[in-house]
């Protein structure tokens, strides 16, 4: 499985606006925040339960997202990389942690927005490959029982959907 997808869920606290992370990715862009080439942001705040603000790169895309009406970060994996599955989870874990980590420090988000990694959505971006069925989701649950110690997972969305998990860390 490859072109995975991870939305880290965020709480926003009073003062939170979502067009403030223009310009905080525009500076990541200029100073390159990032270990990978970012190209362009675009604003999506207007739409409803959408996108919100997308920070595109070459191999990846970043974004605040606001899809099923909750607020996260979003990564995307946009090109093949080498390694096994579980490495790629890794990879894409990784990247959205590094990048939730980072956007918090930010001065526009300072005391205004948080992650919680208690709960993950994981999708494979890619509907050939990955199709929505019960034996995708077992592959990819099996493979994130070996990244993820201490998760349970659900099949999460419809059969035409992105094949996706909802991995919640057991307490």
């Amino acid at each position: 499985m490859q072109h995975f997808r991870v939305k880290v869920f965020g709480r926003a606290a009073e003062g939170f606006e979502l067009h403030q992370a223009i310009p905080v990715f525009h500076r990541w862009i200029q100073t390159n925040a990032l270990p990978e080439l970012l190209i362009d942001v675009a604003d999506y705040s207007h739409v409803p339960g959408g996108p919100g603000v997308l920070l595109a790169g070459h191999d990846s895309h970043y974004g605040l997202d606001l899809r099923k009406n909750r607020l996260g970060l979003l990564y995307i994996r946009r090109t093949a990389q080498d390694g096994s599955t579980a490495d790629r989870l890794r990879s894409a874990l990784a990247a959205a942690r590094a990048a939730c980590e980072k956007l918090v420090q930010e001065p526009e988000f300072a005391g205004k927005l948080s992650f919680d990694f208690d709960e993950i959505e994981i999708s494979v971006n890619d509907r050939l490959l990955a199709p929505n069925i019960p034996e995708s989701y077992q592959e990819l649950a099996d493979e994130l029982g070996a990244v993820l110690d201490g998760y349970t997972f659900r099949h999460d969305g419809e059969p035409r959907d992105l094949l996706t998990v909802l991995a919640v860390r057991a307490h």
